[in-house]
């Protein structure tokens, strides 16, 4: 396994291109996709590209604050120590592996933006412990978000469980879904079982024996870095002590601001139960980033350090939503799930489903987005399969369609480097990397959860 697994790194370090090329070659592909399979024009086809040029914006600042926040905390000296003493019984690289992928899978069940705290957590982990393949690291800790999807951030499903949502004014569904059809599901938590156990122990048995450490990849040192955020501070600081330095260092507004902020979240898990979204997640965030560094001189120095390597996020979200427009504007990505379902049939729906999921998300990684472009066709495609059938067994058939969506859309981004735009600015900090040198240490649990996950979305029971 692991001599297999080390030629597989081998042949995507040759082969898989830069994450920006990736994302330029995909969206020539999608464009010539559109223009043989759709009526629509080559003038056509770049207007869609436009359109789409500008649908992840909200949700590209989103990452960027996700990153910056969530990094910025990290940064703060009572979590430094909080993380080492809750890790000091990880004494080596091979127990390193499996515990980061437990622990980024917890993590990422509770919201898929956490995967911040493990990229985090891994690297104070990979600086004080001699003898860790770093790349093979940062493959563990992208792993490990591939379980977000039976989480209580599963876009699908709470979309399935809103009111009012689009689907229901569309009039293709006729009523909500709750979530113990698809969260509570016999098949959702068996995913997690099934993927929390073989997991840790699959990317246990594929532990590459050579690799390079941190230290050994570290081209260079930032100087502002190697002072701390007081000693900063105090740098900054005029020699006659003004109104404004004292203003600057004063932790007094920004407390005032803090305890504002904790009271709003107080108020929204209060009053909405366990409603964790971005938003309300980067809040919290930033409102902790308050209270750990305490005056606005420190909090501002701080955030200049999270934010120096979020490059990758910023030019390249639109190019990802460039694609996501040719797929949505263009009609394609409803012609390719027109002609998946149309083959479907009461066995085998599930099946197409969760192909439809992985191969559309190439194109559209996003699983709120992917499901609004693929999603009617296969609930319409469902009804009709199961008419005549009673109306809760068609509910299920549904339910079990969109997870299987979701479960496909989920485990393609092993070789889908998007979402690995969100853990390199944090691993990569003062290091040169790109998807080649981690994406390839995926292929084989990709294809092991690949099969695995085909079987269990059609024979385990929902």
């Amino acid at each position: 396994m692991e001599k297999l697994g080390e030629k597989f790194t081998e042949l995507f370090k040759k082969y898989l291109p830069d994450a920006f090329v990736f994302a330029l070659v995909l969206t020539l592909l999608t464009a010539l996709f559109a223009l043989i399979w759709t009526d629509t024009s080559v003038m056509g086809i770049i207007e869609a590209w436009y359109q789409g040029f500008w649908m992840l914006l909200e949700f590209g600042m989103q990452m960027i604050l996700l990153l910056v926040t969530g990094y910025s905390i990290a940064l703060a000296t009572p979590v430094k120590r909080f993380l080492f003493k809750i890790t000091q019984f990880i004494q080596t690289p091979r127990q390193l592996y499996p515990f980061i992928i437990i622990i980024g899978m917890l993590l990422s069940a509770v919201s898929w933006g956490w995967i911040v705290i493990t990229a985090v957590l891994a690297r104070e982990l990979a600086l004080r412990m001699k003898g860790v393949n770093y790349p093979y690291l940062i493959a563990c800790v992208y792993f490990s978000g591939v379980i977000w999807v039976s989480g209580f951030s599963s876009s699908i499903p709470l979309l399935l469980n809103t009111e009012n949502n689009y689907l229901i004014e569309a009039g293709i569904l006729s009523n909500t879904i709750p979530t113990s059809y698809t969260l509570g599901s016999y098949l959702n938590l068996s995913i997690i079982a099934f993927s929390l156990i073989i997991g840790p122990l699959l990317m246990f048995l594929l532990i590459p024996k050579k690799g390079q450490s941190l230290e050994e990849m570290l081209v260079s040192e930032n100087p502002r870095m190697e002072r701390s955020l007081k000693e900063e501070e105090n740098s900054m600081k005029l020699p006659e002590n003004p109104i404004s330095d004292k203003l600057n260092s004063s932790p007094i507004f920004q407390y005032i601001l803090g305890f504002m902020g904790l009271a709003y979240i107080i108020y929204h898990f209060s009053s909405r139960g366990l409603d964790i979204n971005l938003n309300i997640m980067i809040f919290i965030f930033i409102i902790m980033g308050l209270f750990l560094h305490k005056t606005p001189m420190r909090y501002g120095i701080v955030m200049k350090r999270s934010s120096s390597n979020i490059s990758g996020v910023l030019f390249q979200f639109p190019f990802y939503a460039g694609i996501m427009g040719i797929m949505i504007y263009t009609g394609l990505g409803d012609e390719l799930t027109k002609w998946m379902v149309s083959v479907a049939t009461i066995n085998t729906y599930p099946l197409l489903a969760f192909f439809n999921g992985a191969i559309v998300n190439f194109a559209i990684p996003s699983a709120g987005g992917e499901f609004a472009v693929v999603g009617p066709s296969i609930i319409n495609a469902v009804k009709e399969i199961g008419i005549g059938l009673p109306e809760a067994e068609v509910t299920k058939m549904i339910a079990r369609a969109s997870l299987s969506v979701a479960f496909g859309e989920s485990l393609t981004n092993c070789l889908q480097p998007f979402y690995l735009l969100i853990v390199l600015p944090v691993m990569g900090i003062g290091i040169k990397i790109q998807a080649r040198d981690v994406i390839g240490f995926l292929f084989i649990p990709f294809v092991i959860f690949l099969v695995s996950w085909a079987l269990m979305v059609v024979f385990v029971p929902l």
